[in-house]
């Protein structure tokens, strides 16, 4: 499938593609109004070209973007986030409370990432992780509203993927911005049935019952839409909350199912997943080869039975 690099939407709404490991993996949303501009998600320091060419292409100037939010710190959103706000004079960084001291301080991130990635593969995927300045940075506590431009955006807090993640409803549209919260989905699934979604249970903070609740809280908005930054614009989003809520139940049994396997754990978790992520794409009419799935998948259901086994040893 042939991705565009941005696709725009109603309501002044683009999703752009950062270009992060391949493409339709990973999106920044920029909203416009009154010919300023804010990002939703960066993705990482290689993904601030392609923000600022749909920007330009916008006829917005940079000393007119207001605001860059990210959803969470994990670096597929936020990386980029100090790199970018160093070409953005005016932009003031939003971010969830438990999440600001990370991105103003990214030591600890840095840490993290190289310990998981190893030094050359972070720098490679990433780049230098740019401190933001203290007097630059907005904490987004829970039901916080910002004006922009006359456009109001509620951040809610929404744990269950990351205990520093809040989705952000923009009440001009009807919509939220979910980054993780509201599940994965790719568009080389998609086909006449609908959309191919599941939860999200990278480590190290997934909690199954506050993904599920935050999942109810969402609805209780009764959103037109779903915009995600693994990937893009959904619809129908009561029926994606129901598989939601199934998917995340299903991988919770599956990790419980292989719990006594010992070292083989986690190779028959991944294997479990594989087949149970599988069978729900033919079950929606994909025809793509399975090698094909299986390569799309990869990264995620690593990630997934990782997020999978932290949470389950702790307790």
């Amino acid at each position: 499938m042939n991705h565009p690099i941005w696709q725009d939407h109603p309501f002044n709404i683009t999703t752009i593609d950062t270009g992060f490991m391949r493409p339709g993996l990973a999106a920044s949303h920029l909203l416009i109004e009154n010919n300023h501009a804010v990002y939703i998600d960066v993705g990482t320091n290689h993904s601030i070209s392609r923000l600022l060419e749909a920007l330009q292409a916008k006829n917005i100037p940079r000393e007119q973007v207001d605001y860059v939010i990210v959803t969470h710190v994990h670096l597929d959103h936020a990386g980029g986030a100090g790199k970018l706000m160093q070409l953005l004079p005016n932009a003031q960084l939003v971010v969830h409370p438990r999440g600001a001291r990370h991105l103003i301080d990214p030591s600890k991130l840095i840490a993290g990432a190289t310990v998981v990635y190893g030094e050359e593969t972070f720098k490679k995927d990433y780049g230098e992780i740019i401190p933001v300045p203290v007097s630059r940075v907005i904490e987004a506590g829970d039901e916080l509203v910002l004006n922009f431009q006359g456009r109001h955006l509620l951040f809610l807090d929404t744990p269950g993927h990351a205990r520093h993640h809040f989705g952000i409803f923009d009440e001009r549209a009807k919509s939220f911005f979910t980054g993780d919260a509201f599940g994965i989905s790719y568009r080389e699934f998609d086909t006449a049935k609908g959309v191919f979604i599941f939860a999200t249970t990278t480590p190290v903070q997934f909690e199954p019952m506050e993904m599920h609740n935050t999942i109810q809280r969402l609805l209780s908005y009764q959103p037109a839409k779903m915009y995600l930054t693994h990937y893009g614009e959904v619809t129908h989003v009561s029926l994606l909350a129901d598989r939601l809520h199934d998917s995340i139940d299903q991988q919770v049994t599956l990790v419980e199912s292989v719990s006594d396997s010992g070292t083989e754990r986690h190779h028959l978790l991944v294997e479990a997943m594989t087949d149970y992520f599988l069978t729900e794409i033919r079950q929606l009419g994909c025809t793509l080869p399975t090698t094909t799935c299986r390569e799309l998948l990869a990264m995620d259901l690593e990630l997934n039975a990782q997020g999978l086994e932290v949470w389950w040893e702790k307790g």
